[in-house]
């Protein structure tokens, strides 16, 4: 924020647009918008099952009228040490990433992945595991967070039965 403060939204729309790049589509009136697009930076933590609660206040209480949202969540900010954005301790998994572009037509920000930051707690032989991360999604159909469940398959060779 402008006071030097943090700031945090949950948005509930967002992709990895390859392997070196995310977009989100944040409304041009949030604060978290217009601090991006100042800064040229910012950072993308996936909610868990353990950080549903404060997810979901972060993305429903506006900084427009509430000041204190970060401390109201519980949630520790650290400082990124590559982009001028922070960073949450409780957020075990976290993409730091610089301004790329600000589609404000489309109210879209891509941004250049720069550092993927996990907890160790969610790593297994060094790689980031999603049944230790617990990763929550929206299901805008009904309203709910869902929990990512068990592997289904394996990509790029159960297909290949096909061919």
């Amino acid at each position: 924020n402008e006071d030097g403060s943090a700031n945090a939204m949950t948005a509930a729309w967002g992709i990895i647009c390859d392997y070196t790049k995310v977009m989100v589509v944040l409304d041009r009136n949030h604060v978290t918008t217009k601090n991006i697009i100042k800064k040229g930076a910012f950072t993308v933590s996936m909610a868990t099952e353990a950080t549903v609660v404060a997810a979901d206040y972060v993305g429903i209480a506006s900084a427009n009228t509430e000041t204190n949202k970060i401390e109201k969540a519980g949630w520790t900010v650290v400082k990124s040490e590559l982009v001028d954005a922070p960073m949450f301790a409780e957020l075990p998994m976290t993409l730091e990433c610089k301004l790329v572009d600000w589609n404000e037509a489309a109210e879209r920000v891509t941004g250049e992945i720069v550092n993927i930051s996990a907890d160790e707690s969610v790593l297994t032989d060094g790689k980031i595991d999603p049944a230790k991360l617990k990763p929550i999604t929206f299901d805008a159909v009904n309203n709910t967070y869902i929990g990512l469940g068990a592997v289904v398959g394996n990509a790029f060779k159960d297909g290949l039965k096909l061919k």
